[in-house]
């Protein structure tokens, strides 16, 4: 089996409604990028990255010239075993790991297909039948923030997001945490997320506003010595998204005790391969995960759930369903969250159909 093309489409994925974070990034209408890797047998493997504007070192703008200059090394090339191919791109363009995540996606879609498994058995094996979920909620209103949290629990949510610091305003971020914590009751997990948006003075004000709440906190600041000068002050766990971008800042992280939880995003990450060894040494140190990506449809979604039930048990914190927040559906038959929990497919590779009708002509194609 040889890759004979590379089939990219580009458009908007709308966000149901539009989210606020802190140091004014939003989220409400973003350009996905969708990657079809054909091959001489027939068989097709699908991948996608939809990098957030201003949020990460990511553009949508970056992606298809990224693999118009990875195009030679892929085409007429087997690719079966995605990990050592994904070596030979990394030697030939330094960084871009956005535009890579979407290429090896599709690789070990094909790899699933090859074998006529489900990805989850190609990464560690299925652990559990169905994954917790959790719900994000913009920043905005206090009270409106607790009416969608309490939306969200009535449909059997149990761990909640609460986005920070889009007004720089500490005060209302204190009454956010508290109307949904007192939404939700006691029991659920609600986390604190700053999308590292403030100064740990202003994290610190908030965090410790809120101690008797039973919260933690996620990425207030830019630095992981920020954040740990935060969890030391406030004495709440710590998740830790945008620091994480490689097996040395999760050891860095952990050797300053404030590596309770990490966010392990594919964009982010440079891909399931890399993310695989990351998943595997934060379960060695016990630290609980958030398997993700940081925005995209139902192909990012779908890879999400095979990398997350491939997850142990005791570390998988949750997993996000990220193309049922936006339109329009990519694959049909992506699976849909049941009373706060999500399976995944359990088809060849990803498991789902993208339906080609939506995508229009490709933006670009390399033969």
């Amino acid at each position: 089996m040889k890759i004979t093309s590379l089939s990219l489409w580009q458009f908007p994925l709308i966000s149901h409604e539009t989210y606020y974070m802190a140091d004014g990034k939003t989220c409400d209408q973003v350009l996905t990028t969708i990657l079809r890797i054909s091959t001489d047998i027939g068989l097709e493997g699908w991948g996608e990255v939809c990098p957030i504007p201003h949020y990460l070192p990511a553009y949508s703008g970056g992606v298809i010239p990224a693999v118009g200059e990875l195009s030679d090394l892929l085409l007429g090339t087997s690719p079966i075993g995605p990990e050592a191919l994904m070596e030979r791109l990394d030697a030939h363009l330094l960084g871009h790991p956005y535009a890579k995540s979407m290429i090896d996606m599709a690789l070990w879609d094909l790899m699933g297909k090859a074998t006529n498994r489900p990805l989850f058995d190609l990464i560690g094996g299925r652990r559990q039948q169905n994954l917790p979920l959790y719900h994000s909620i913009t920043c905005t209103d206090p009270e409106k923030m607790a009416g969608i949290a309490t939306g969200a629990a009535a449909e059997g949510m149990r761990q909640f997001q609460v986005k920070l610091g889009a007004d720089s305003n500490w005060e209302a971020d204190v009454a956010r945490v508290r109307l949904v914590r007192e939404a939700v009751g006691a029991g659920p997990l609600v986390y604190c997320d700053w999308n590292c948006g403030v100064d740990a003075l202003e994290a610190i004000r908030v965090a410790r506003a809120v101690q008797d709440t039973d919260v933690m906190l996620e990425q207030p600041c830019r630095t992981i010595a920020e954040c740990a000068a935060v969890q030391k002050a406030s004495g709440l766990p710590m998740k830790l998204d945008e620091s994480i971008t490689d097996i040395a800042a999760i050891l860095e992280a952990y050797e300053k005790g404030c590596l309770q939880a990490a966010a392990l995003k594919q964009s982010k990450n440079g891909g399931i391969s890399r993310l695989r060894a990351m998943r595997d040494l934060c379960a060695s140190l016990g630290v609980r995960m958030c398997v993700e990506d940081t925005w995209g449809g139902d192909i990012t979604t779908a890879a999400n759930l095979h990398l997350a039930a491939s997850t142990p048990v005791r570390n998988l914190m949750n997993t996000c369903d990220l193309g049922s927040y936006v339109a329009p559906q990519i694959a049909p038959d992506t699976p849909q969250r049941r009373h706060g929990r999500i399976s995944p497919p359990a088809g060849a590779g990803l498991g789902i159909t993208p339906d080609l009708e939506l995508f229009g002509s490709p933006a670009a194609q390399f033969n």
